[in-house]
């Protein structure tokens, strides 16, 4: 995958891999959706959630089968992939699959994990820590480019707010953008409210749409949406994933107030 700098970055998909009809039927949707807009459309979703809250909560199929949907996403559906790493090992594993790979918001740190990422010279999109200021990004943007590698996304998704609430402060998508990289944000995780449900993440889907257009406000070069066809079904971050209904509608405005905000320059 290439990045194409004059277009829009939408990268979508479920929380988690549910099952593979269910993953294809998604991918192919938001491929269809996108069409209608100079978009680049990265599909996501994770072969393994290693950070639910409670030990019982559904992790996903895992590394070797999530891989296996992964691929079949990639070649039936024809649309670029990403997923989570969450160790070092996992990276031979995963690169000849993913076209983008993502450094989970609590891993934004661990320098072996980004270094390993580096080194496979695909994109890497690195998600800001819950408790890291937008300015220290600087230094893990720093740790991907050392080992060559300036293919980076750096994506918002809130700061912690006391506890079980987070809280997205606008004025990092502006400081994030003055490193020379692409800044998404993700409007979906950043309304969690983590732990904050009896052992269960919740959150506020119904600012999903405002969050989205405040971003696009502040100048983003792409959206982060975790998307479902039936949230309140969904096996993990039902109370923040996108209605799959709603992504047309949130791209329209989107692309609307893109050209506003270029017509005021």
């Amino acid at each position: 995958m290439r990045y194409q700098k004059e277009k829009f970055i939408l990268i979508a998909g479920p929380c988690v891999i549910e099952n593979r009809r269910h993953t294809l039927e998604i991918a192919k949707r938001l491929k269809d959706i996108t069409a209608a807009y100079p978009v680049q459309f990265v599909f996501k979703a994770s072969f393994d959630k290693a950070n639910r809250t409670a030990l019982s909560s559904y992790r996903g199929p895992g590394l070797t089968k999530g891989l296996e949907i992964l691929e079949e996403v990639r070649t039936k559906v024809g649309v670029s992939i990403l997923s989570d790493v969450h160790e070092t090992r996992q990276i031979d594993l995963v690169k000849d699959v993913l076209d983008v790979i993502q450094i989970p918001a609590f891993l934004s740190r661990q320098t072996d994990l980004l270094l390993a990422a580096a080194q496979t010279k695909k994109i890497i999109n690195i998600k800001k820590s819950q408790m890291m200021a937008p300015g220290d990004l600087k230094y893990v943007t720093e740790k991907v480019a050392s080992r060559g590698n300036k293919k980076i996304f750096l994506t918002e998704r809130g700061t912690s707010f006391g506890y079980n609430n987070l809280v997205v402060d606008f004025r990092s998508l502006l400081v994030m953008k003055t490193f020379g990289y692409p800044v998404i944000f993700d409007a979906t995780h950043s309304l969690q409210r983590p732990s904050g449900s009896s052992g269960m993440t919740g959150g506020d889907r119904q600012f999903i749409e405002q969050f989205a257009f405040a971003g696009v406000a502040c100048g983003i070069d792409g959206l982060f949406l975790e998307v479902h066809p039936r949230p309140d079904r969904a096996l993990s971050d039902s109370t923040t994933s996108c209605p799959l209904s709603k992504v047309d509608g949130i791209l329209n405005t989107t692309f609307k107030l893109r050209k506003v905000l270029h017509e005021k320059k």
